[in-house]
């Protein structure tokens, strides 16, 4: 991976950059989740890489040693009644700012994967397009998020059986839309998501 910004960890002058991303932004349920990770130059964790890019199994692993070798980490997230009402971008960004508030560092920099940046106070930010597979901060704010997000579908599945979440996370899956069609949908469902608003048309079993 090439290194942008070196590791970003704490700067010269103490302070301390983050690297800020989001899992959950495509799918039709489930919560968008956001990471920041603020990691220690002198703890180096190997193998960090867009979370895309790697196993189950793999990020499982990445995110424990993110988890213990980081300076700082956090997760911020925005639930479905949010998404709906403000829409998945705004959500994502309030999500994004969540997490770097959250930290338990002084973050005055993080660098956002993607366009867009959340206003966050006290907090200068720095959009870097697909910075997931560039910058190992925010690569590793992307697995941590993935994880959680992950882990939450899968126990969203005991709780709603026959739609496959275990499986496809929420995203639009062949499964999951004969599944929304078939049963309607849950209230993990984006309903401003247009095939759930059309599932959404009959009736729902939860």
């Amino acid at each position: 991976m090439g290194d942008l910004f070196g590791e970003l960890g704490v700067g010269a002058n103490g302070v301390g950059v983050a690297g800020v991303d989001e899992a959950g932004r495509g799918p039709l349920a489930g919560p968008v989740v956001a990471g920041a990770v603020v990691l220690d130059p002198g703890r180096e964790i190997k193998g960090l890489k867009d979370s895309k890019e790697l196993t189950p199994d793999q990020r499982v692993e990445l995110a424990a040693a993110i988890r213990d070798r980081a300076m700082a980490w956090a997760l911020g997230r925005a639930e479905v009644g949010e998404i709906d009402r403000i829409n998945i971008l705004r959500a994502t960004l309030v999500a994004m700012r969540r997490a770097v508030d959250a930290l338990a560092a002084d973050v005055r920099l993080a660098y956002i994967d993607g366009n867009m940046a959340p206003a966050i106070d006290g907090c200068a930010t720095v959009t870097v397009v697909g910075g997931d597979a560039k910058v190992p901060a925010i690569s590793a704010a992307s697995i941590i998020a993935k994880v959680a997000r992950d882990a939450e579908m899968v126990a969203a599945a005991e709780r709603f059986p026959g739609y496959g979440f275990e499986c496809h996370k929420g995203y639009a899956t062949a499964r999951h839309l004969a599944a929304l069609k078939k049963l309607g949908p849950t209230p993990l469902h984006r309903r401003s998501f247009a095939p759930v608003g059309e599932a959404g048309a009959q009736p729902a079993l939860f």
